[in-house]
């Protein structure tokens, strides 16, 4: 899948227009100096060249060096992906933290009015743009009502902490600055909430629909008969089974969220691999490009991995299934 995911990506963003080396070159330059730099970054070899040479940069860990920052594709992606990863990680937990006990609760009471506000949520985090959702909530939480910060990752004035993990929060708790962590908070609850909002409805969705189909099944008016109390019914007995589907759906969605940060990240101008990969195609820089796609792709990969082991320790069956 990531062989198949590099050829992909290389031929598209080797037949988009512009000429990366004259865009490096800058306006000023002369044909020779554009030359010069063809030469150099192997633009000027046969495409099937190019690509072997990338795939055996790709086998060693280089990936290329970007024509605009002049820096190693994987430096950049050290810098950046941090802040992705933390973004992603955060607005992940929070669907799912609200979205499996809405989806619980609107399939436990349905049609009553939990299930409709719920169902309302669902369509409507289904329905609205992130960008636009973004959009909305910079103007009225943090333009009109000032309550917190239109974007960033930090602060003008602050200052992040010595890197030890390169991830922000962590690093903030670790070095024990609590005013730069109640920043970096401050700055991540926006961007958050603009891209768990499809998560969650979906998540919601999935989890009320098999909990509704779940309840019926025999072996829970069989607890429910027994004089089990309705609370470990519902929790220990159909929730379990429900959140089959659900994880299906999780892992999917870290996909799907790791690539809408490019808007995301665009919006709430978050420095992350989603805004690198914006400037990236503006420059027709296709090293960071390919690089990008190539770190979403292996993220989506081992995230339904992950969903597949978690399938056998919800469900025995599956284990046994695996062992025979």
């Amino acid at each position: 899948m990531l062989f198949g995911l590099l050829c992909l990506t290389f031929a598209i963003s080797h037949v988009m227009p512009g000429d990366p080396a004259r865009l490096a070159a800058g306006p000023d330059a002369n044909e020779s100096m554009v030359e010069t730099l063809r030469a150099k970054y192997g633009l000027d070899r046969p495409l099937g060249v190019q690509f072997v040479r990338y795939l055996g940069g790709v086998v060693t860990g280089d990936l290329g060096q970007s024509l605009r920052s002049r820096n190693a594709v994987l430096d950049d992606l050290v810098r950046y992906f941090p802040n992705t990863f933390e973004l992603v990680t955060l607005a992940l937990l929070l669907a799912v933290v609200v979205g499996v006990p809405l989806g619980m609760l609107s399939a436990v009471y349905q049609n009553t009015w939990i299930d409709h506000v719920t169902r309302v949520v669902s369509v409507s985090g289904v329905a609205l743009p992130a960008f636009w959702l973004g959009l909305m909530l910079q103007l009225l939480v943090g333009l009109y009502l000032g309550w917190l910060p239109l974007g960033g990752r930090l602060g003008l004035t602050a200052t992040p902490p010595a890197p030890i993990t390169h991830l922000l929060f962590v690093d903030a708790l670790l070095r024990g600055e609590w005013r730069t962590f109640a920043d970096a908070v401050a700055h991540a609850v926006l961007p958050v909430v603009t891209l768990c909002f499809p998560a969650l409805a979906s998540i919601m969705r999935v989890n009320r629909a098999e909990m509704l189909e779940t309840l019926r099944q025999d072996y829970i008016v069989t607890a429910r008969a027994q004089g089990f109390s309705g609370f470990r019914v519902v929790t220990r007995y159909a929730l379990r089974n429900a959140m089959i589907p659900t994880f299906t759906m999780i892992g999917l969605r870290y996909g799907w969220m790791l690539g809408g940060t490019v808007l995301i990240e665009t919006v709430f101008d978050w420095p992350g691999i989603g805004l690198y990969a914006v400037n990236a195609a503006v420059s027709s820089d296709f090293q960071p490009i390919m690089g990008v796609t190539l770190v979403i792709g292996l993220n989506f990969m081992l995230a339904n991995l992950l969903v597949d082991l978690a399938y056998g320790w919800l469900d025995p069956r599956v284990r046994r299934a695996s062992v025979a």
